[in-house]
């Protein structure tokens, strides 16, 4: 697990040595992905509460993601030239986070007829079946979806190395 101070002075470091002077470094709420760029803010952040739960590689691959992200434009994408970026970098991840979400911060959690869980964080807008029972939707899979209530200790135990 890593320390937030040590993912905040990494992040500072990678964009003094690969971005001009107009970027900073942030951290945000994100609950179901590690990282942004933000072109319009010129501003690289990290989820808090996935980056207290990795370890410190994975942080460090998810800045490289990002700085990748910031040098190579807001029309690269994920492309070639994006690919090429952060492989000079370091990468060595994918293009998209496949790691752990903050499914303990989800405000919904549905439960399908055969007790499989699924975790929302926002209120679903039409019925949904449970993608393990059915990959297609499937009515005799729907979802009972409850809300349960985030406390403010909720949210610091979220960010309590495990």
């Amino acid at each position: 697990m890593s320390d937030l101070h040590r993912v905040r002075h990494w992040a500072e470091a990678l964009i003094a040595t690969h971005l001009d002077p107009t970027w900073t470094f942030g951290f945000d709420n994100a609950k179901r992905r590690a990282g942004q760029c933000d072109f319009t803010r010129h501003r690289i952040t990290v989820s808090r509460y996935l980056s207290a739960r990795y370890d410190d590689d994975t942080n460090h691959q998810t800045l490289l993601h990002e700085v990748a992200h910031a040098l190579a434009g807001a029309a690269a994408g994920h492309g070639p030239r994006w690919k090429a970026i952060a492989r000079d970098l370091g990468y060595v991840g994918g293009t998209t986070h496949r790691g752990e979400t903050a499914d303990d911060l989800a405000p919904w959690v549905g439960v399908c007829p055969a007790g499989h869980v699924a975790y929302r964080h926002r209120r679903t807008s039409r019925p949904t079946s449970c993608a393990t029972c059915a990959p297609r939707f499937d009515e005799r899979h729907l979802l009972t979806w409850t809300r349960r209530e985030i406390t403010p200790a909720t949210r610091l135990a979220a960010m309590t190395p495990r």
